[in-house]
């Protein structure tokens, strides 16, 4: 039951940032896009810049921070890819990386452009 709970906990936490870039103008073209190397949480589109956003949730937003970990940064850096194979400038195109940490309260802290140098 408590994975079942997890399960939906993570996905009330993805609607509602979903909800918030949505309220901000920015179209959510694909929520849980699956690549051979993982899942992107939301993909979104702003122009002709595409937000990857990965959501994670905890009770605290430093908490939900830290289940960000090394070895899923990397998943996601390749399933980024593979996603990008697929669009017209393929690995040319412009992105941005999100990460949106959910407390208990349904508290939305974004993160954005994290994996800028």
């Amino acid at each position: 039951m408590q994975g079942q709970v997890r399960t939906l906990y993570g996905e009330a936490a993805e609607f509602s940032v979903a909800r918030l870039y949505e309220a901000g103008g920015t179209r959510i073209a694909a929520r849980r896009w699956r690549g051979r190397r993982g899942e992107l949480d939301l993909v979104a589109r702003e122009g002709e810049l595409v937000v990857f956003v990965e959501v994670k949730a905890a009770p605290t937003h430093e908490a939900a921070l830290h289940r960000l970990r090394p070895a899923q940064l990397q998943r996601i850096r390749e399933t980024i890819d593979e996603f990008l194979a697929g669009e017209p400038r393929g690995l040319m195109t412009e992105i941005r990386f999100d990460l949106a940490l959910v407390d208990r309260y349904g508290r939305i802290e974004v993160m954005p452009n994290i994996l800028a140098a």
